[in-house]
């Protein structure tokens, strides 16, 4: 990938000197003698650097440069100059030029250079080669996007794949953080270890501090076997701990020492066990929020995110949402032995505005029983809103026609509160809107001044 080296010079002299010395550095070289020849030359060969006389027959080195440019040839370039020409030699590197050479050469600087300017070629085509692969990704392991949204995410999962660095997975319930989890240990040096997921908030404090880390026989009544936990089952791999947030905070404290000190204690154990792992965490808490309201650590946090990675809503990726749609509607008519091959007009048009507000489960959970209930050829609109029925007297709300438009906002921001139990936050993202504002009205409906005035 580094490339080979092209020199340009009108001096047969410096050509020749400068093939014979990078040869001997182990450089493959080429040379020419003019800029026209140069010019041919760049267009096939795959060159990862041009050292170019600013001063040649036929094309000079900066309009040589400039074609390069033009025509999106990455090799890298350095240009050589007499004294005269330095001020040329300079804007040439504002324009992109790695470097440039005063005559007579400086070898020492030269051989210096040359594999700064080959590394940075092999870096950057290394860059364009990931580019151009995920534009063109629809599927990255079990994701499913093509959005530019999406696209930074497999970017991120790329690059930040092979490191050992704790990733800290944000996004709302449903966007799918197992599954990037999962896509980054696949890209891993850790992919032939284990992967081990746990769900912090689906154990009580007693029990979750056990999956965690295990016990020894007899540390409490009923232990009568030793048990590892999830850091010992994940050695060599990588363990996804989700909804970190929700674990109580003295559980917070063991596992921030167990990740700094890469060793930990079975309950009822005395001695220390070292493990070799690679943590991924996720939540779909506001960070901050959750940090002010003493439900995550700071120093936990800051811990766990050495790589943040945001993943957007379904209703922020709208692009995706028709490709995921067909990708579940094929998935769901193979299992179920149904053929079914498409949407109708209708529940397509209800699949793209409908704001899914429980994202790509919800979506997935929807198409999955459409395909269940539908009885022709295709997915209908009656069969998409089948479920809807069910669900009618709690999320469905009557409007009279001429209804004041304060009192129907009123009747649909009190429904939607009460619909979701009460939680400020699942509330203004459904009615979107900021929770602030929605507290405000909240505050303004729910006075006592209000409900007199309402009734």
């Amino acid at each position: 990938m580094q490339g080979k080296i092209l020199v340009a010079d009108d001096e047969q002299h410096i050509v020749e000197g400068l093939q014979m010395l990078l040869k001997e550095e182990g450089h493959e070289v080429d040379v020419a003698t003019d800029g026209a020849a140069a010019w041919d030359m760049v267009q096939g060969g795959d060159y990862g650097l041009l050292l170019a006389d600013l001063r040649m027959p036929e094309m000079d080195g900066l309009e040589l440069f400039a074609k390069m440019r033009e025509a999106g040839i990455p090799s890298e370039v350095i240009i050589i100059s007499g004294k005269a020409s330095v001020d040329s030699a300079v804007e040439a590197m504002r324009e992109g030029a790695y470097d440039y050479l005063e005559k007579p050469l400086n070898t020492s600087r030269l051989l210096a250079l040359i594999p700064k300017a080959l590394e940075t070629y092999k870096v950057k085509q290394k860059n364009r080669a990931l580019e151009e692969r995920v534009a063109n990704l629809t599927k990255f392991g079990d994701l499913t996007g093509q959005s530019e949204e999406m696209r930074s995410i497999y970017k991120m999962i790329e690059s930040a794949a092979p490191t050992s660095a704790s990733i800290f997975v944000i996004g709302e319930s449903g966007t799918g953080k197992e599954l990037v989890a999962r896509a980054i240990h696949d890209r891993s040096n850790r992919k032939k270890g284990p992967f081990i997921a746990i769900n912090c908030a689906a154990f009580p404090r007693e029990i979750l501090e056990n999956e965690l880390f295990g016990h020894e026989k007899g540390a409490f009544t009923g232990a009568l076997n030793e048990k590892p936990g999830c850091f010992e089952l994940a050695n060599g791999g990588t363990l996804f701990l989700d909804e970190v947030a929700e674990m109580e905070p003295d559980i917070q404290v063991k596992l921030l020492r167990a990740l700094e000190q890469r060793s930990f204690r079975r309950l009822g154990g005395k001695k220390e066990i070292s493990v070799d792992i690679r943590v991924i965490s996720a939540t779909n808490k506001k960070i901050q929020k959750a940090i002010d309201a003493h439900e995550l650590r700071e120093d936990l946090y800051h811990r766990l995110a050495v790589i943040p990675l945001v993943l957007p809503p379904l209703r922020d990726r709208r692009g995706d949402i028709r490709l995921l749609a067909e990708a579940f509607l094929r998935r769901f008519a193979e299992e179920n032995s149904k053929n079914i091959k498409s949407f109708s007009d209708e529940a397509i048009e209800f699949i793209n505005h409908h704001r899914w507000p429980g994202n790509v489960r919800e979506l997935k959970n929807s198409v999955e029983r459409a395909v269940i209930l539908a009885s022709g050829s295709e997915v209908t609109l009656e069969d998409l809103q089948a479920h809807e029925t069910i669900l009618s007297s709690d999320r469905e709300i009557r409007i009279s026609v001429g209804a004041p438009l304060e009192q129907a906002e009123r009747t649909i921001i009190l429904k939607t509160f009460s619909f979701v139990d009460g939680d400020h936050e699942k509330a203004a993202r459904m009615l979107g809107m900021d929770e602030e504002e929605l507290r405000s009205k909240l505050s303004e409906y729910l006075s006592p001044e209000s409900a007199t005035a309402a009734s």
